[in-house]
């Protein structure tokens, strides 16, 4: 047996190994990698063309994790709505989810007196930026690339579980609620704006991101994996 042989054998058995729903696809390897190819081009682009001081690359790696996990989370959940009402009610309800993650973790707020009206533009680490920050009359706006994606992809997926558990429009969200390992990641991923990194120019400890990313890729997965559904 060569060691080619040996080592595709054991890839393969690897790959047996792990369940099918996280099981990768050649599709996803594939655009995935030209994903993470692309990521790290612009990050050494910007180090490069700026003065940016790089005191662990875990600080400047974290964005893509929540970025290409939300991404490949929602490329790979496919919810099947029985009716157009489940339909209509998952999706008010991970609308309400995404809103309430927005308000909570920073994104949008009461607007800014002291600011100039408009839209500014912050070059930061790719993925931390750019930063897309609008100040109007009553709220301020601020778009951070990795957390937007990042609370679209939980927002999508509860939308998928709840049209999972859906026996009713009323007895899916009662259903939803009452799997604790599915209420969770519903509530953690509101803490990441007060742990992880949020504004524009805040650049939060290493702790903080290591603690946000961590609840992120644990909700991620629940609501991924989505046990409720498979327990039904």
């Amino acid at each position: 047996m060569t060691s080619q042989t040996f080592l595709n054998g054991g890839i393969s058995a690897v790959l047996q190994a792990i369940p099918e729903q996280f099981r990768p696809q050649r599709s996803t390897l594939l655009y995935g990698g030209l994903l993470i190819n692309t990521e790290l081009a612009a990050l050494l682009l910007y180090l490069v063309t700026s003065d940016t001081e790089v005191n662990s690359v875990f600080a400047v790696v974290y964005p893509f994790i929540w970025i290409n996990l939300g991404l490949w989370a929602v490329v790979r959940t496919h919810p099947t709505p029985r009716t157009r009402r489940h339909h209509y009610l998952a999706s008010s309800v991970a609308v309400g989810y995404f809103l309430l993650l927005i308000v909570l973790g920073g994104l949008v707020w009461t607007a800014e007196p002291q600011l100039p009206l408009g839209i500014d533009i912050e070059m930061l680490s790719p993925g931390i930026g750019p930063v897309v920050s609008y100040n109007g009359p009553f709220l301020r706006l601020t778009l951070v690339p990795f957390l937007t994606i990042g609370y679209l992809s939980l927002a999508y997926l509860v939308y998928a579980t709840l049209i999972d558990v859906a026996g009713s429009a009323i007895g899916s969200v009662i259903g939803l609620f009452s799997c604790p390992s599915c209420v969770w990641p519903l509530i953690a991923p509101i803490f990441i704006g007060v742990f992880g990194s949020a504004g524009t120019t805040t650049i939060a400890s290493f702790q903080s991101h290591v603690t946000g990313t961590a609840i992120f890729v644990l909700s991620i997965v629940v609501l991924y994996w989505r046990p409720l559904a498979r327990a039904r």
